[in-house]
Order: C-alpha cells, then sequence, then structure tokens
C-alpha cells in the first residue's frame, strides 16, 4: 500500500489510523493512539494484531492463570489443617473454578466463541508500559498514546481474575458451609477471605509489574518451588525416602512441586530443541533428592551435640 507523505508521528507508541482504503492507497487519520487490538507498525501506521501467541506466551499465561489456584490451594490446606478431612473437595472446587473462569475467559475473547485468540508480538519490555511514553512535542501539551500493544497479554488476565473471583462467590460459600462441619463458625470461611484479599494484590501485581513478571517468570517459578518444597519438607521434619511414604499427603505435595520445577524448566528453554531440552527435565527431582541425602547431616540436634563433644 502507497504511504502518504504526512508530518512526522512522534512518540514511540503513536500512529495513524487506516481511514480508508481505496486500491492500493490508504488514507491516514491524525497521529495518536491506536485502537484497542492495534498497534503501530515500522511506518507509524495502526495495524491489526493477526497473530497468535506463541509458546512462551501460553506459559506466560499459564503461570498467570496457576497463581490465584495455587493460593487458593495454600489458603485451604492453611485454614483446614488437622480439623478437616474434607479438604480435598474444596481444592477440586479451586480447580473447577479456575479451569471454568480459563476457558470462559478465552471464549470471550477476540475472536469471541474460541479458545484461539488473536494477538500482537512482544518486541521488548517498553510495550508493556505505553503509558510512560506518550510524547510531549513542545514540552507542554501531552500526546496521549497509551494502548496496548501486547494485546491482549495484559487485559486478559485481570479478565480471567473477575471471572475467577465472580465463580468463588457463587460456589465456594455454598460448598464450605455445607462441608467444613468441623470447623469453627469463624474459621469456616477464612480460605475465602484470604481469596478477596489477594486477587486485588495480584490484580496490582498484573496492572505494574506484568511485563517484568514476563520476562522473569521461569526464574520466579524455579526459586519459589526450590524454597517452598525445602521449606515443607523441613516443617513436616521429613529426612528420608521412608518419611515421604509415610503419608500420602507429602508425595502429593512433592509431585506438585516437581510439576512446577518443570514448567519453570520449560518456560525457559522454550523446547526450542527437543533434544537438548527435554533432557533438562531430569533434573527435576535433583533437589529434593539432595535434600534427603543431605539432612540428616544438617540436623540441628546433631550438630548441636557434636558441637558440644567437641568442647
Amino acid at each position: 500500500a502507497a504511504v502518504d507523505i504526512q508530518p512526522a508521528c512522534l512518540g514511540l507508541y503513536c500512529g495513524r489510523t487506516v481511514l480508508s482504503v481505496n486500491g492500493s492507497v490508504e488514507t491516514y487519520g491524525d497521529c495518536g493512539v491506536c485502537p484497542r487490538g492495534q498497534r503501530t507498525d515500522d511506518n507509524k501506521i495502526c495495524r491489526e494484531c493477526m497473530g497468535s501467541p506463541d509458546r512462551y506466551d501460553w506459559l506466560y499465561l499459564g503461570f498467570m492463570a496457576m497463581l490465584p489456584l495455587v493460593l487458593h490451594w495454600f489458603f485451604i490446606e492453611w485454614y483446614s489443617g488437622k480439623k478437616s478431612s474434607r479438604a480435598l473437595l474444596q481444592h477440586v472446587t479451586a480447580l473447577f473454578e479456575c479451569s471454568v473462569a480459563a476457558v470462559v475467559t478465552l471464549l470471550v475473547s477476540d475472536p469471541v466463541g474460541s479458545v484461539h485468540i488473536r494477538s500482537c508480538k512482544v518486541k521488548k519490555l517498553s510495550d508493556w508500559y505505553t503509558m510512560l511514553y506518550n510524547p510531549s512535542p513542545d514540552y507542554i501539551t501531552t500526546v496521549h498514546c497509551t494502548h496496548e500493544a501486547v494485546y491482549p497479554l495484559y487485559t486478559i488476565v485481570f479478565i480471567y481474575y473477575a471471572f475467577c473471583l465472580v465463580l468463588m462467590m457463587l460456589l465456594r460459600p455454598l460448598l464450605v458451609k455445607k462441608i467444613a462441619c468441623g470447623l469453627g463458625k469463624s474459621d469456616r470461611f477464612k480460605s475465602i477471605y484470604a481469596a478477596l484479599y489477594f486477587f486485588p494484590i495480584l490484580t496490582v501485581l498484573q496492572a505494574v509489574g506484568g511485563g517484568l513478571l514476563y520476562y522473569a517468570f521461569p526464574y520466579i517459578i524455579l526459586v519459589l518451588s526450590l524454597v517452598t518444597l525445602a521449606v515443607y519438607m523441613s516443617a513436616s521434619e521429613v529426612e528420608s525416602f521412608k518419611d515421604l511414604l509415610v503419608r500420602k499427603k507429602r508425595l502429593v505435595v512433592l509431585f506438585s512441586h516437581w510439576l512446577l520445577h518443570a514448567y519453570g524448566i520449560i518456560s525457559i528453554s522454550k523446547l526450542d530443541k527437543l533434544e537438548q531440552d527435554l533432557p533438562l527435565l531430569a533434573l527435576v527431582p535433583a533437589p529434593a533428592l539432595f535434600y534427603l541425602l543431605t539432612a540428616k547431616y544438617t540436623e540441628p540436634s546433631r550438630i548441636l551435640s557434636e558441637g558440644g563433644n567437641g568442647h
């Protein structure tokens, strides 16, 4: 298409919208913000986002979808403790809520009614923070060109959290009231109250740090899975393979951490070269094995007794 010679369009994310197309000639509007679902090309023209999320984009969306689910499970377990044997049903309900919210979010995203979504390619970190790049040509008037250059990776997370919250408020209170008989009235709804706190926190986290999370989430997963596994094993006084087999719950926690660890490794490698990247998954059990093999040598009571004997 022929490009009209017009005054320069300043700003990193300002562009001209296509008003009409006559054959190979396009007519453009004034320099400004691109409509939702569009971003500027190399000629500062707003173009529709017609691509699809790549593998890394889907892994990022999967990470953001897992955050509320993991927090749900943590607080359900935290407040159930040993008082209730029916926490499993609440775990399943939380999984159902987040799964349905994810499917509905994909269905309402463009194109509506399909689990496929069209998107713009993320090129650099500044694409997530277009509000910081509004130009001021005369240092007085600011041209506001803030738009979602990473469409829809930024806003789709907010939509998902909204659906998660609505489904939780519809399903969980009735379930908890019916099954959590072993808990006191004050403890019964604490896992729901916790969600009312962490959903706003997650929303602010996405609003402020969405771009940083996009590039850092694989390493965040690896670090958190290692730290939380070590803390859990230490708190549960797991020092050998026999201790793991005593309770099925410990095995479930161990395998859950392994899945998270594998997810982090896959996110870093992106599995671009399967013959090189797949063998890395063999490292998943390594931290747990290292902990079990060295736990007996770091037992505080043993260290203190040996220190006392030395004196």
